[in-house]
């Protein structure tokens, strides 16, 4: 059987994250295992649709650094909140979060992912996608989804 010794825990800072949360420092504890907690800032793509005229690329570029910053404090208070007793660290990433996630995956020496769903069906999960089963698709290593 495969060591578990490094665990994803992917956030989106939503109702589910701290039952997220919840399975990784359980998992973690009862297996001396390490966690990343992700989250993955929506990228500028995402916010913006449209042509920007390059004479607004530094002020776009202020917002996303604004954005990123807010988010790295709002992770570090995550983890204060939701972990405690084993070795935790958290990092944000940006961009389109399936395609972090799995990139994530790739570069560093993870052996479980744990990631929540929203439990979306009909037009909700066709409008949204649904970012865990395109993770549990894409992914080489193991993936505990968790519901709401």
């Amino acid at each position: 059987m495969a060591a578990i010794n490094n665990i994803m825990c992917a956030v989106d800072f939503s109702e589910i994250s701290p039952r997220v949360a919840s399975y990784a420092q359980i998992l973690a504890k009862s297996l001396k295992a390490s966690v990343q907690v992700v989250y993955v800032a929506p990228g500028a793509t995402e916010y913006l649709g449209f042509y920007i005229q390059p004479r607004y690329m530094d002020k776009v570029e202020n917002i996303m650094q604004e954005i990123l910053s807010e988010a790295e404090k709002t992770l570090d208070a995550f983890i204060q909140k939701n972990f405690s007793g084993i070795d935790v660290t958290g990092k944000v990433l940006s961009g389109y979060a399936p395609e972090e996630i799995i990139k994530f995956l790739k570069d560093n020496p993870i052996d479980l992912i744990i990631i929540g769903t929203h439990g979306r069906t009909g037009i909700g999960r066709v409008l949204f996608g649904s970012v865990a089963e395109k993770v549990v698709k894409s992914s080489k290593a193991p993936v505990l989804t968790v519901r709401p």
